[in-house]
């Protein structure tokens, strides 16, 4: 790679993107022919002959959720009976007879409850001839949302947003959510059954646990209320969160309510699962391009975005500074990372984690004119704002001082947004129907001269 610009390195993470198609995907994964359907799956393929089957439903929801069920109206032309598929506001309508139903996102709101409720209704009359062909994404957790009576959508979305300023993790708080829902940890499988169930995932989540992709809707689920109110305790938030979400896990904990579905219970017996993409694959698309593109040394580092993202960059700028060191002077040694951190939010500022990691990362870097890092979300939204992320070189944080910006103001304020809007340094995709996590990439050039 000659050259270490914004430019070059949005066309790594536009490869990234590219491997993750949603509609490709799902084509890749559902087949159907004169004789039936099938589902591949990493322990060989599920199949369903079509006079076995009545009734073809579709259901689920998520960021890919438009594109993936219109993925599947076009596999199965004109077998499909009915569905509901939640999906961000702005990306309602229909395909055929199934219905894209708006829900909010991060926080579910009215949209997300109603399609929640009319899933319930489609699957809950579906019988042992039928088929439900599933359809999770990241994003699912919000758009997908009912809570428990004596919960109010208000209170649920109350404790999610303690619960994200104090850092929780994305698999803690998914804990949380699942003993606040009469949708996730697999009581949408429960729902369904006896019908057969035909579940495709797309991953956003270290490891690509189906129970952890948008809280497991058909997927069973090893958490309990106990290990929902430690969480609680653990992070302190017990007197915070409102008394009625405090209240049922309380509640779950003494026995007072079913637990979710576990591995092993009979309902999953007849739910098949595939999880069609994930953020390694769009991570080896990323390493992919930068190999095409010329560089000596591309190092994939799956999982690396976990934990607090300021110490996740610096950590990240560590391994690049060791990578550029293996490399010929003037050639290109890059990294490749995936996840997702957590952002402990301390200012009134705005901007998102991939954002936070860039304005740390261009701290890390500063003076280094070989070095350029981009982080961003392959959602193409970062936090509350448009932007999927942002870029910083070795110089950013010199050219900031020089216009009169402090950069660890902005980051103290968790200000990153505003802070990358002024130097150029946003990343803008506008949203793209996928969602696989975060992509960080770093590009390295020994002796290398500012972009």
């Amino acid at each position: 790679m000659d050259v270490l610009g914004k430019q070059e390195m949005e066309s790594l993470f536009q490869a990234a993107i590219a491997a993750v198609d949603p509609a490709r995907l799902v084509r890749d994964a559902l087949r159907a022919d004169d004789r039936g359907i099938a589902l591949a799956h990493s322990g060989g393929s599920a199949f369903a002959a079509w006079p076995d089957v009545r009734n073809v439903f579709v259901a689920g929801g998520g960021k890919a959720g438009r594109a993936m069920g219109e993925a599947v109206v076009a596999v199965l032309g004109g077998r499909v009976s009915g569905g509901v598929v939640a999906v961000p506001r702005g990306h309602g309508g229909s395909a055929g007879p199934v219905r894209f139903a708006e829900a909010g996102h991060p926080l579910p709101d009215d949209g997300s409850r109603a399609a929640a409720q009319d899933m319930l209704a489609l699957l809950s009359g579906a019988g042992e001839r039928d088929l439900v062909v599933a359809l999770v994404s990241g994003g699912g957790s919000a758009m997908i949302s009912a809570p428990p009576e004596g919960v109010s959508a208000r209170d649920k979305n109350a404790a999610f947003r303690v619960m994200t300023r104090v850092g929780a993790g994305i698999a803690e708080i998914n804990t949380v959510r699942k003993h606040l829902s009469v949708v996730k940890g697999g009581r949408m499988a429960a729902a369904a059954y006896p019908a057969r169930v035909f579940a495709l995932l797309l991953s956003d989540v270290p490891g690509d646990d189906p129970s952890a992709i948008a809280s497991g809707p058909f997927s069973p689920d090893p958490t309990t209320y106990a290990n929902a109110m430690n969480i609680l305790v653990r992070h302190r938030v017990c007197a915070a969160v409102p008394a009625s979400v405090r209240d049922h896990i309380a509640a779950g904990v003494a026995g007072r309510f079913p637990d979710t579905p576990k591995p092993g219970d009979p309902v999953f017996a007849r739910v098949a699962c595939a999880v069609v993409g994930s953020n390694r694959v769009a991570l080896e698309a990323a390493a992919g391009a930068a190999r095409a593109a010329g560089a000596d040394e591309v190092r994939v580092l799956p999982g690396f975005l976990r934990g607090e993202a300021r110490a996740c960059a610096r950590a990240f700028a560590e391994e690049l500074r060791k990578a550029a060191a293996s490399v010929r002077p003037g050639r290109a040694a890059v990294l490749v990372a995936g996840g997702e951190t957590t952002v402990a939010v301390r200012g009134g500022g705005r901007g998102g984690r991939s954002q936070e990691f860039a304005l740390a990362g261009a701290l890390a870097i500063e003076g280094a004119p070989g070095m350029a890092v981009l982080s961003a979300g392959t959602d193409g939204i970062d936090g509350p704002t448009d932007a999927a992320g942002a870029f910083a070189d070795g110089a950013t944080c010199t050219r900031a001082r020089a216009a009169g910006l402090s950069p660890e103001r902005f980051l103290a304020g968790n200000d990153s947004y505003p802070f990358f809007r002024a130097v150029s340094g946003l990343v803008l995709t506008g949203p793209t129907g996928t969602n696989v996590g975060d992509v960080a990439l770093g590009v390295a050039r020994p002796g290398g001269r500012p972009p």
